[in-house]
């Protein structure tokens, strides 16, 4: 509910002035005429800033999504009423973010309006397809469904994200530390020991000199190294803010060599399982179609189901109209064609998203499991140079000492 202050003239003529609470402009102009004759001027009050809560998450967890939509199914299907159920959720709920959203929404559901709008409304960082699933199942009367659909949805997403970063935590962990241990290498102790082979007057190796000369670049320009980097990073991170770079980011993450497939085959379980869920919903496909286009991870791919829309809109099938796809594999536009023509295209978009959620979590897992001896092969070259460079003057010296005894 929002607040707004207003000047009218009541049914005497005499001036009012007031504030009143409703939910939008229209509702408050419309309350307010129920007791004046004229309404001249009305204006949302400002509300204060909200103190940020260092605690609240940035946004709303896929694990809380899936547990939200666990909780709304339960009560609804218990009986309990709408109002009562977001309030309950809302007091249980121990995600901070999500908490503020629904105790927000509790005042708009008690006033009347539906939950996909409060949700619309107060929670921002919500996805879209959670606000339109419900908002079909409001519309359909099958919203116990549409929440059952989605805590299916959001759950099997949380378990693919919580296993790509579980395997991404040791390979990185590993090159971190080995990056810093090689760093401090190149800063601290080559320089002490170079300085040390230098002073036996002899011509040192190339592969040492060249040791030095690196050693000598990064303890000299550090400074100038980290700027570099530091604006290498913040270019492309603000270019992939555009959408010149989001849209270039994505067909580039298509054509990579391995990380393509992983893309590809995640690109088909997402759109596959979110229009599953939303046609589940009951959305039209036209509907579901353009919710999918506007929350797939690939900007390119969005694009492309964009403008099959169109051809949707003109009256062929949902495979003919992604027949030309550049972006998803040609097994899912043919299995989408066979569920058009059986009358299952729910069931087998269901199906073939399990199939592609699985593709893509075997194919994660393979790259995986090629990153960390590829990581180990290029930190032992890495510091075997390193080893042979500084020994290799050694070893020479000796041997000229020997002979010359």
């Amino acid at each position: 509910m929002q607040t707004f202050k207003y000047r009218a003239i009541a049914q005497d003529g005499s001036p009012v002035d007031g504030v009143i609470e409703a939910y939008d402009e229209f509702e408050a102009v419309n309350e307010i005429r129920k007791s004046c004759a004229v309404v001249e001027s009305i204006k949302p009050v400002r509300k204060q800033r909200r103190r940020i809560d260092i605690n609240e998450p940035l946004w709303v967890s896929n694990k809380t999504l899936a547990i939200t939509a666990n909780q709304f199914f339960i009560m609804l299907k218990a009986g309990l009423t709408m109002t009562r159920t977001i309030e309950l959720i809302a007091d249980q709920c121990n995600d901070r973010l999500m908490k503020r959203i629904l105790r927000a929404c509790a005042g708009d559901v008690a006033a009347g309006y539906s939950l996909a709008g409060s949700l619309e409304k107060n929670g921002k960082k919500i996805p879209a397809v959670f606000i339109e699933t419900v908002r079909a199942g409001e519309e359909s009367g099958t919203l116990e469904q549409s929440f059952r659909s989605l805590e299916i949805y959001y759950s099997r997403a949380n378990k693919t994200q919580k296993k790509v970063k579980s395997a991404l935590t040791y390979p990185t962990l590993v090159l971190v530390v080995a990056v810093i241990v090689i760093g401090i290498v190149m800063v601290l102790l080559v320089p002490r020991m170079t300085d040390t082979l230098q002073s036996f007057g002899q011509e040192l190796p190339l592969i040492t000199r060249m040791l030095i000369a690196v050693s000598n670049f990064f303890k000299n320009w550090w400074y100038l190294v980290a700027i570099v980097l530091v604006a290498i990073v913040l270019g492309f991170y603000f270019f992939g803010k555009s959408e010149k770079g989001k849209m270039a980011y994505s067909k580039i993450r298509f054509k990579l060599p391995v990380i393509g497939k992983i893309t590809r085959f995640n690109a088909a379980a997402q759109v596959a399982n979110t229009l599953s869920t939303l046609l589940a919903a009951g959305l039209p496909v036209t509907r579901a179609l353009d919710i999918v286009s506007r929350v797939v991870d690939q900007r390119c791919l969005g694009k492309e189901l964009s403008e099959a829309i169109v051809k949707l809109e003109g009256g062929v099938s949902l495979g003919e109209a992604l027949k030309a796809s550049k972006y998803l594999p040609a097994m899912l536009i043919e299995m989408i064609t066979v569920g058009e023509s059986s009358g299952m295209l729910e069931e087998t978009l269901r199906t073939i998203g399990l199939f592609y959620s699985d593709e893509a979590t075997s194919a994660s897992d393979s790259a995986l499991a090629l990153m960390e001896p590829t990581i180990t092969i290029i930190l032992g070259v890495v510091v075997g140079v390193i080893v042979i460079a500084i020994y290799v003057p050694i070893f020479s010296m000796s041997t000229s000492a020997g002979s010359g005894v």
